[in-house]
């Protein structure tokens, strides 16, 4: 059939143009090919962010890529604002790395974050860049060469996930149960609407209650965390403790009536003792009434009556008599006699009887009394009685005695 054609002059005018159209453009593409030394995706697509003249490149670690491929958008607030570069494995080798390329108008905190997105339903997947979460406040500004690392990058949920998730639920779920349980919970709250809204807001307080202590009730899981770590480190005590402990409670065990009956013997005393305390009462107060002026007596002793009780007890001999005592057959006495002669006259004046009887002797007689007749005999005077004796005797006497 070529030759056919090559035979006709028409025809091979139109196929020498037609074959050297179409081994123009594959020459031209095999040299646009050739020239480039990455590849394809070195091409920036058409209708692509423009990243202008001074970007900057930043790597996001994901721990799922899912199917980003290299120049897929970035956007920021879903503005472009760059594309990526690469997508590679990283070091660790268990997380992707993704390099985009910013614009280098685009202004992010160092602290921002990356997710992957799906532009629709069935469109291209891209990175998106948003500041910190609401919850942080921005730190520094993300620049050439940083790393968002992966625990602040995540992905939205895939169409196949979601679809196997609705085909669980409708195929192996409890939709088909779902008009029973709104009809039984219906039939159960009928009636009750009150009690059931009560019951919310005792919930609602409870729950309430339990926020308001969440810092008390995290000191008490600490605690009970150090108690079973203390435990733990007293496991064998513990288990020496239970296993000694149990000879002790079978004697409890075979005592058990023995125990019982004492327990009742002792409620049978505490009546009896109640009701001895109940009749005795009375007595028992005018007792302790009779009793107080002694006690108050006693009190108002004070010290004087534990002396008086430490002579009573060493009676005739005084605590310091032992101090005389010099063997098993003799004692020593101690005696301070006052010698001295002015003293001793003086004790014998003022005595009330002399120590002699002596006779009365007449008083010598002076010049008036001498010239005087002689007085007349008196009569005989009874002698005075005699005053009970006094003096104490000789000792008496010589000591001082009245």
């Amino acid at each position: 059939m070529i030759r056919r054609l090559l035979a006709r002059p028409a025809d091979r005018a139109r196929f020498s143009w037609r074959s050297a159209l179409r081994g123009g453009a594959v020459l031209l593409a095999v040299v646009v090919l050739g020239g480039c030394g990455r590849g394809v995706y070195d091409m920036p697509l058409p209708g692509g962010a423009d990243v202008g003249d001074d970007p900057y490149e930043v790597k996001v670690r994901f721990a799922d890529v899912l199917d980003l491929v290299p120049n897929a958008g970035v956007r920021v607030n879903n503005v472009p604002v760059g594309r990526v570069k690469t997508v590679d494995l990283a070091d660790d080798e268990w997380e992707a790395e993704v390099t985009v390329v910013l614009n280098g108008d685009v202004h992010l905190p160092a602290n921002a974050v990356a997710r992957l997105r799906q532009s629709s339903l069935l469109g291209e997947k891209y990175v998106e860049l948003s500041a910190s979460p609401a919850s942080e406040q921005p730190v520094g500004t993300l620049s050439d060469g940083d790393l968002i690392t992966a625990e602040r990058t995540g992905r939205s949920p895939e169409v196949e996930e979601v679809l196997g998730a609705l085909s669980m639920l409708l195929n192996g779920g409890g939709v088909a149960q779902l008009q029973s349980i709104t009809k039984e919970l219906n039939a159960a709250l009928e009636g009750r609407e009150t009690e059931a809204r009560n019951l919310l807001e005792n919930l609602d307080e409870l729950v309430a209650g339990l926020d308001a202590q969440r810092d008390d009730i995290t000191r008490a899981l600490d605690s009970i965390n150090r108690l079973s770590a203390k435990l733990v480190a007293q496991r064998e005590n513990i288990d020496t403790a239970l296993r000694d402990i149990e000879p002790g409670l079978q004697v409890l065990n075979e005592q058990r009536e023995q125990l019982v009956t004492m327990l009742r013997s002792l409620d049978e005393l505490s009546a009896v003792a109640t009701d001895v305390v109940n009749q005795s009462k009375d007595d028992l107060v005018h007792n302790i009434n009779q009793l107080a002026p002694t006690l108050h007596q006693l009190a108002a002793a004070g010290e004087n009556l534990p002396k008086s009780l430490e002579v009573l007890l060493t009676f005739p001999f005084p605590d310091n008599a032992v101090d005389g005592i010099g063997g098993s057959d003799f004692t020593n006495l101690y005696i301070k006699a006052d010698l001295n002669l002015t003293n001793v006259l003086g004790n014998l004046t003022r005595s009330r009887q002399p120590l002699v009887r002596l006779p009365q002797l007449p008083l010598p007689l002076d010049d008036s009394q001498q010239q005087q007749p002689a007085e007349q005999p008196q009569t005989e005077q009874p002698p005075p009685a005699e005053e009970p004796d006094q003096s104490g005797g000789l000792l008496g006497g010589l000591l001082g005695g009245n």
